[in-house]
C-alpha cells in the first residue's frame, strides 16, 4: 500500500491538530465557541460601569459622614456633660458674690485690723477673682464647642441627605440603562452565605483607591488591578476552584480593563450549554457569594443565569442574545471597581 507524503505545511498543521485534541481531553482547554462575552451594547456596559461606580462612592461617602457624626455625638454629650458642672460652679460664685456683696478696697480696709490684714484679704480677693474668671472662660469655651460640635452634626446631616440623593438618582440611571435588557428585579440565588473574603485595601476616607491593570492575571497571559487579583484569589480561598478566565483584550466592559473574570459553572470549563444540576448550584452559590462579599471587595456587578445584581438595585432580570456565554447560564462574570 503506497505511502502518502505530506507537505512540511500538512505535518505542521497535523501536529497541531492533534496536540489540540490531546489538550481538550486532558483538561486543559477552553473550547473557542465557549469563551464568555460580557453581554449588552457598549451603551450599557458604560452605564453600569458609571452607575456602580457612582453608588459605590456615594455609600462610601455616606458612611464616612456617619462615622463622623457619631464621634461628633460623642464629643457634644462629653461637652454637654461639662457643661452641667461648669454652670453650676459658676452658679454658686454668682450667689455667693449676691450673699457677700462686692467687696472693694475701702470696705476691706475699713474691716482691717492692720494695714497687713488689709494686703493678705486683697491677695485673697485677687486669687479668688482669677479662679471665678478662670471658670466663666471655661464655662464660654465649653459653650462655644458645644455649638460648634451642633453646627458639625448639622453639616453631616446634610452630607448624608446629599449622598442619599447621588444614590437615589444613579439607582434611577442604572434601571433605565438595564430596561433594554431587564424586565423587573429578580430574587436572586442561595448559597455562598459566608461574608469570609479579606477585605481589599481602602483610602482612609473609605473610598477605593484607583488602579490599573499592573499586575499578573493567573488566568490568562495579560494584567489585571490588584483589587481584581484580590477579589479572584479570596474567590478561590472560598473554595471556588473551577476554571477562571480574566483579562481579555477584545470586546467592551471591564475584562480589556483587567476589572473582571469570567468563572465557568462545570467543571470542565466554559461549556457551550445552560448550567444545571450540581453545576447550576455551584453559579449560584458563587453568585451570591461574590454580592455578599461585595463591599468588602470592590465589587461593580454580579451577571449568573439571566440576572444581573448591581450595587444599586440589588438583582434584576437580565436577558443575553440567547446562547448560554451571552446569558450567562454557563459562567458567572464579575465586575470589579
Amino acid at each position: 500500500m503506497p505511502r502518502t507524503r505530506l507537505s512540511r505545511r500538512g505535518r505542521r498543521a497535523l501536529l497541531a491538530l492533534v496536540a489540540a485534541v490531546a489538550l481538550v481531553f486532558a483538561g486543559g482547554a477552553v473550547p473557542a465557541y465557549a469563551e464568555p462575552g460580557e453581554g449588552g451594547s457598549k451603551k450599557l456596559q458604560d452605564a453600569l460601569e458609571l452607575t456602580a461606580k457612582g453608588h459605590i462612592e456615594a455609600k462610601a461617602k455616606l458612611n464616612n459622614s456617619k462615622r463622623r457624626q457619631t464621634a461628633l455625638t460623642a464629643e457634644l454629650k462629653s461637652v454637654e456633660g461639662r457643661l452641667v458642672g461648669l454652670t453650676a460652679q459658676v452658679g454658686e460664685v454668682a450667689a455667693q458674690s449676691y450673699r457677700a456683696g462686692r467687696l472693694t478696697p475701702v470696705s476691706m480696709l475699713l474691716n482691717s485690723a492692720d494695714p497687713q490684714m488689709f494686703l493678705q484679704r486683697a491677695a485673697d480677693l485677687d486669687l479668688m477673682a482669677q479662679r471665678d474668671g478662670k471658670r466663666l472662660r471655661t464655662l464660654t469655651d465649653a459653650r462655644q464647642q458645644a455649638q460648634q460640635a451642633k453646627l458639625a452634626i448639622d453639616a453631616e446631616v446634610r452630607e448624608q441627605a446629599k449622598q442619599l440623593a447621588v444614590m437615589a438618582k444613579k439607582k434611577k440611571e442604572a434601571e433605565a440603562a438595564l430596561a433594554e435588557v431587564s424586565s423587573g428585579s429578580s430574587n436572586g440565588f442561595s448559597g455562598g452565605s459566608s461574608a469570609s473574603a479579606k477585605p481589599a485595601p481602602r483610602n482612609s476616607d473609605g473610598s477605593w483607591p484607583s488602579e490599573s491593570c499592573s499586575v499578573k492575571d493567573p488566568t490568562t497571559s495579560g494584567c489585571i488591578t490588584p483589587r481584581t487579583l484580590n477579589a479572584l484569589k479570596q474567590t478561590q480561598a472560598a473554595g471556588y476552584k473551577r476554571h477562571v478566565s480574566c483579562k481579555r483584550s477584545g470586546g467592551g466592559g471591564e475584562h480589556p480593563k483587567g476589572r473582571a473574570c469570567d468563572f465557568a459553572a462545570a467543571t470542565n470549563g466554559f461549556e457551550d450549554r445552560n448550567a444545571t444540576g450540581g453545576d447550576k448550584a455551584y453559579g449560584d452559590s458563587l453568585a451570591a457569594w461574590h454580592v455578599r462579599n461585595a463591599d468588602r471587595l470592590g465589587v461593580l456587578y454580579v451577571i449568573w443565569y439571566r440576572q444581573i445584581w448591581h450595587p444599586g438595585t440589588g438583582w434584576r432580570s437580565y436577558s443575553g442574545s440567547g446562547s448560554p456565554a451571552a446569558s450567562h447560564t454557563n459562567h458567572v462574570h464579575l465586575s470589579m471597581y
